[in-house]
């Protein structure tokens, strides 16, 4: 996998459909995690825990799984119903298991007709646990992509590694699986290329950084402090679009945005940028398409020489 270091300075005009200026995108990660593991290590299932101390694998650590699980029976569809309410979409991301552990949560995604991209087999089975096992790490995507197809019916063109840990191979198998997008190179506010020894493959970048989990429970940030960081973004990202389109990914999860103290936050922001009328309300796979048809007049030469 490699990709060029190409200084935004140095790209020719972004444009997106009808010269919008912001691709907005807003994630529901719709995870699922195991209770325990096969190990006396720290089981880490995914994203900061609300209490320290983490315990290993083989013993139950409640105050930490069921703290996510409200996310599941709650907070989603507190979500669902607020995204609903207001005539916007978001894009989901699923571990293959949560089709079949926790049905309802994806089935309202299909339902509403909203993007759903794979993210794993299961949220505390990283890819880097493979780094140096491709053979392991393939076992991995194949048969998250088995059963995502045995729901959805198709076969997913979109990639997110749970908790963002891929490794050098991963977008090579995603390529190689036909994968048109892949998420976890979250080093830019417009898509690029990505080569690898499978062909290219488009990169979205997903944002650990305008991400609740990183505002609110890192950070943690009050209701406004929330909002206000995501207006502020937009707002600046906006204004930059005028010149060369940008994306901004909003990361959500179900357990921290779904409380309902701070589900306000979601709907104060996302009534301001429908206010905007250089918002383009995308989804990745739209612009994975829109990009490929620009890349060359973005960032030449990156398919390779």
């Amino acid at each position: 996998m490699e990709y060029d270091y190409v200084p935004l300075p140095q790209r020719g005009r972004l444009a997106w459909p009808d010269d919008k200026r912001v691709a907005l995108i807003l994630t529901f990660n719709l995870e699922t995690w195991d209770l325990t593991k096969d190990t006396d290590k720290p089981y880490y299932a995914g994203g900061p825990a609300i209490l320290p101390d983490i315990l290993p694998g083989n013993t139950p650590d409640f105050p930490n799984y069921t703290w996510r699980e409200y996310g599941q029976r709650v907070g989603i569809w507190r979500l669902y119903e607020l995204f609903d309410e207001l005539g916007v979409k978001a894009s989901c991301t699923t571990n293959a298991v949560t089709f079949e552990r926790r049905k309802a949560m994806v089935d309202a995604c299909l339902e509403r007709g909203w993007e759903l991209l794979a993210h794993n087999y299961e949220q505390g089975e990283l890819l880097t646990n493979f780094a140096h096992a491709p053979e392991k790490e393939r076992d991995v995507i194949l048969r998250s992509i088995e059963m995502y197809e045995r729901h959805v019916g198709r076969r997913p063109v979109g990639w997110l590694s749970s908790s963002l840990r891929g490794t050098l191979n991963t977008a090579g198998i995603l390529a190689e699986q036909g994968f048109k997008f892949y998420c976890d190179i979250m080093n830019d506010d417009q898509p690029f290329m990505i080569r690898t020894d499978k062909g290219p493959i488009v990169a979205t970048p997903y944002s650990n950084e305008i991400n609740d989990f990183t505002f609110i429970t890192r950070k943690n940030f009050t209701t406004d402090q929330f909002r206000d960081a995501l207006i502020e973004e937009l707002d600046v990202l906006y204004a930059e679009g005028a010149k060369s389109a940008r994306i901004m990914n909003v990361g959500l999860h179900p357990h921290v945005s779904g409380r309902a103290h701070r589900v306000r936050a979601l709907r104060e922001f996302i009534q301001y940028a429908k206010s905007l009328p250089g918002v383009w309300w995308a989804t990745r796979e739209e612009i994975a398409d829109w990009y490929l048809t620009q890349q060359e007049s973005h960032i030449p030469g990156q398919l390779g020489k």
